[in-house]
Parts: C-alpha cells; sequence; structure tokens
C-alpha cells in the first residue's frame, strides 16, 4: 500500500510539472485565436469568447511573414544538410580511422566546447565579408557546416559499431567511401536523426547570427522578422502569440515525431567510449 501511495505521489506531482509546462503554451494557442485586443483585459481570459483566425490572416497579408518562414526553411534545411555532411564524415574519421595525431586533435577539438559562439561571432563576420558571403543564405550557413558537439556526438555513438565489420568490408575490396555509405552510414540512424533534429531546431530558433549576417529584409529568417514585427505591433499581443505559434509549430511536430529515435541516438551515444 505504501508503494502504491509513493507511485501516486510520483504520477500526480509529474502530472503538475507537465500541466505547468505545458499551459504557456496552450494559452499562446488560445491568445492567437482572440479578437485584437482580448487579451489584453485583466483579467486576460484562457479561451477566445469567438475564435478567429484573423491574426493568422494578417500575420501572412499584410506583414508578409510567409516570405520570411520559407527563408526559415531553406537555411534550416539547408544546415541540417551541411552538419550531417561532415559531423558524420569527421565523426566517423576519429572513430575509425587511424591518422597521425587523431587523439591530439580531437582532444583539442574538445577544448573549443568551453569557446562560447558569441567570441568568433565577429571574426567569422569580418572573414564572410572579405569573401563576399555577407547577406546570403551561404554566409548564414556556414556556422552550421561543422559542430564540436556534433562530431563528439558522432564519434562516440561510432565506437559502438564493431571493428570486424568495417575490416571485413575492406578485405572485400571496398573502399572508405563504400564502406561509410554502404556500411558505417545505415548503423547510424539513430545519431542521424538526433543531429538533424538538433540542428535543424538550433537553426530554425536561431536569432543573433542571422541578425547580423543577412540585412536584406527578403532574405531574414522567421525569429528576426518576428522580431521586428514586436516593435511596429507592441501592443497586439494576439498577432504576437500568432507568430509565435508558426514559429513554434514546425519545431514542435518535428520533435514529436522523431523523439524516439533522438533520445536513443542521445543516451547510446552518451555511454559509449
Amino acid at each position: 500500500m505504501k508503494q502504491r501511495w509513493s507511485v501516486l505521489a510520483v504520477n500526480a506531482t509529474l502530472a503538475v510539472i507537465a500541466a505547468l509546462t505545458l499551459f504557456p503554451l496552450l494559452w499562446m494557442v488560445s491568445a492567437s485565436l482572440m479578437a485584437s485586443g482580448e487579451a489584453s483585459t485583466f483579467p486576460p481570459p484562457l479561451v477566445p469568447r469567438a475564435p478567429t483566425l484573423a491574426n493568422y490572416r494578417e500575420l501572412f497579408a499584410s506583414a508578409g511573414i510567409g516570405r520570411q518562414v520559407i527563408n526559415s526553411l531553406l537555411v534550416s534545411v539547408g544546415a541540417t544538410l551541411l552538419s550531417l555532411a561532415f559531423n558524420l564524415t569527421a565523426g566517423y574519421a576519429f572513430a575509425k580511422l587511424r591518422f597521425a595525431g587523431r587523439e591530439r586533435l580531437f582532444r583539442t577539438l574538445l577544448g573549443a566546447l568551453v569557446i562560447p559562439a558569441q567570441v568568433t561571432m565577429m571574426p567569422l563576420f569580418l572573414m564572410l565579408k572579405q569573401m563576399g558571403l555577407v547577406n546570403s543564405y551561404a554566409g548564414a550557413l556556414v556556422p552550421w557546416l561543422a559542430s564540436v558537439f556534433g562530431i563528439f556526438l558522432v564519434r562516440q555513438y561510432t565506437l559502438s559499431i564493431p571493428d570486424e565489420i568495417i575490416e571485413a568490408a575492406r578485405m572485400d575490396g571496398a573502399g572508405e567511401g563504400r564502406i561509410f555509405i554502404a556500411v558505417v552510414l545505415p548503423l547510424l540512424k539513430p545519431v542521424v536523426v538526433t543531429l538533424s533534429v538538433l540542428t535543424f531546431l538550433g537553426a530554425w530558433n536561431d536569432f543573433m547570427w542571422p541578425l547580423i549576417v543577412l540585412s536584406d529584409r527578403d532574405l531574414q529568417t522567421l525569429p528576426v522578422a518576428l522580431a521586428g514585427l514586436s516593435r511596429e505591433h507592441v501592443q497586439d499581443t494576439e498577432l504576437m502569440m500568432a507568430g509565435a505559434v508558426v514559429t513554434v509549430l514546425p519545431v514542435l511536430l518535428l520533435f514529436l515525431a522523431l523523439q524516439r529515435h533522438y533520445m536513443r541516438g542521445l543516451l547510446i551515444g552518451s555511454v559509449k567510449g
């Protein structure tokens, strides 16, 4: 009986925490369906009196936010594909290929994790300016080409692949490129999904770097466009909530759809090596 009450208490506590976590998200959706000024009344209503999609229509028609949604999608998908290409190959090389200075170079990369990303933004911006990549999609994608965390995550997971599988492929005459694509890559599915989700979420929600490198409004991503819109419609809470829903909903659906593979990749990668 005592154990049963303990289980009930734990479940009740978790339910309360979940409700507190979900409440702001649910109210955000509810406020986005309210008429203009309704969410600013006191006390603020929990549900709209007469649900309307007027805020979403204004967001896409008058504010022209659709272009920024497409920009965010292009940048996020491009960042994900480039990140996978560089991080998967580099992580595999550090885990399974033998070359001079491998361990020393990997430890140096791990040391770079302590350097805040903001410190590197100014030098990177000046480099891109010299290369003529400022105010372009290419410039926005450069920081996503590879990451120390991504390389580390792939390496740790790749260490779990038996060396005998790779050696057998080499004895059959397969080259390193074919071994990676045909043998190793299918075994990396959980970490591929994990890295894809992390990169897509990071690129979709990134605000600072697109704000610095993309000055043309037609190239701006969704978070930057919403920040500018909030200055123009500072009192329009309902419109801002509609913009927040448009920003959060795609990545939330992506995470929910891939969460099983995502968690598996994180957990396995964290205990190998």
